[in-house]
């Protein structure tokens, strides 16, 4: 598709959701997984793969460094891996596309390599904070310099000595967690990151699957240099982050029932269900289960009566990627939902806090911003036309939105949603949804 063409969502209002669906495969799983394949010796062997723009990118970023891989196909990608130090110098910089999780994870792999590298990415990408990553990394040895205010392009030098820290995250980030352990790999002595808050830990099972001992402590997790990774067999399941939208979706469309089949519960990712059920959403967990070191389950979810809450601290880095959709719940709740402590919110893909105000005011809600988070009060929603910034969630939201709106909502540029959930307006429409796509 031409980069310059723009996609808008039309989504004619209410409807229900109902069937048996399977959203795509996780996204943070399955960038993990193309990267620790490629730094595996042997052949490894992917399932449910997702094959949006950012895990292509980084597939490409391998490939540019001499990875060999067949796929993907249908979600199913194999990989010979080049093994801990087998990577090549690539011949030009490497487009980590809109993922913030693709460029501060390969961060920490490229500055253990004997080669530099340089990283970019997409204009959304480029305002992102990348300090985050480069100081850490930096205390270890590495040498990577970024544009002004610490954001991309990074251009890492390569053949660097790295030795192990102890590092203390200033707030809760997997992606900053990720990428020193990644480092650690290739530091001498042990690497160590303890964090303020649980979040997602895709990283050290993924590492055990592949052979590399980490030990968890608490809120520490620790690494030991020197070792290698073994080639294994990863199913990566549904994506959580893709599931809540028709979480919210059913949850707030009188009549709906629907299944979501094989979705990852991952304890640090299952937020969005915990507050959803704290709002008095009907969720069932059916046939649970354990899939690759990762627990798997489907959810049936049913139209429910949605009151306003005030969100738990200790849930917000469980589900920081799932508020934009949790938004919308509380746009069609009864009462007050108060959100506080998601000041990463604003630093996402867009500023989430007040893409998401801004587009609540646009359909009628009262939605009140504060530093680190969002007051919004439940109330009717009408129609209307909202700019999502190119990011991807904001784009998804505001169509399930219209399930419960008085009018058509409109959702513009609407393009990066292929990022995160190539085919969404197709799987929306199996499901209910009446939407429509228009290229511009």
């Amino acid at each position: 598709m031409n980069t310059n063409t723009k996609v808008d969502f039309i989504v004619q209002a209410g409807g229900k959701l109902t069937g048996n669906i399977r959203v795509p495969g996780d996204k943070s799983m399955s960038h993990r997984a193309v990267m620790l394949g490629s730094l595996a010796q042997g052949t490894t062997h992917i399932t449910g793969l997702l094959e949006g723009e950012d895990v292509l990118c980084t597939l490409a970023a391998f490939r540019a460094m001499g990875v060999r891989a067949q796929g993907p196909d249908r979600g199913n990608l194999t990989i010979e891996g080049a093994g801990l130090h087998g990577l090549k110098p690539p011949s030009r910089p490497l487009d980590m596309g809109n993922s913030g999780t693709a460029m501060r994870l390969m961060a920490g792999i490229l500055a253990g390599q004997a080669f530099d590298s340089e990283l970019f990415g997409d204009e959304s990408l480029s305002k992102r904070p990348m300090k985050r990553v480069s100081e850490p990394l930096a205390q270890m040895g590495a040498v990577i310099d970024t544009a002004d205010g610490g954001r991309p392009p990074l251009r890492i030098k390569g053949n660097r000595s790295l030795h192990g820290i102890d590092y203390r995250l200033p707030m809760p980030s997997a992606q900053v967690k990720s990428s020193v352990l990644l480092a650690g790999l290739y530091a001498q002595g042990a690497t160590s990151v303890t964090e303020p808050a649980p979040t997602r830990d895709h990283t050290e099972r993924m590492l055990r699957g592949f052979g590399y001992d980490v030990d968890v402590s608490g809120a520490t997790a620790r690494v030991q240099g020197g070792g290698g990774l073994r080639a294994c067999n990863v199913d990566v399941p549904a994506d959580i982050s893709s599931a809540a939208f028709f979480l919210v979706g059913a949850s707030i469309a009188p009549g709906s029932d629907l299944t979501l089949e094989h979705v990852g519960m991952n304890p640090t990712r299952v937020g969005v269900v915990n507050i959803l059920r704290l709002m008095g959403a009907n969720i069932d967990v059916l046939n649970a289960r354990e899939v690759g070191g990762e627990p798997v389950a489907d959810l049936r979810v049913r139209a429910a009566t949605l009151r306003g809450i005030r969100i738990p601290q200790d849930q917000v880095p469980l589900a920081i990627d799932e508020f934009p959709a949790l938004f919308i719940a509380a746009a069609c709740a009864d009462g007050e939902t108060v959100l506080t402590g998601a000041e990463e919110l604003r630093v996402k893909e867009s500023d989430r806090i007040a893409a998401m105000a801004q587009g609540l005011h646009r359909v009628g809600v009262d939605a009140k911003e504060t530093p680190d988070g969002i007051v919004i009060k439940g109330g009717k929603l009408r129609g209307g036309e909202i700019d999502s910034r190119g990011d991807h969630r904001i784009a998804m939201s505001f169509a399930i939105a219209a399930l419960r709106a008085e009018g058509t909502i409109t959702a513009r540029d609407c393009k990066n949603v292929d990022t995160s959930f190539p085919g969404f307006a197709a799987l929306a429409t199996k499901a209910g949804l009446a939407i429509g796509v228009k290229t511009v």
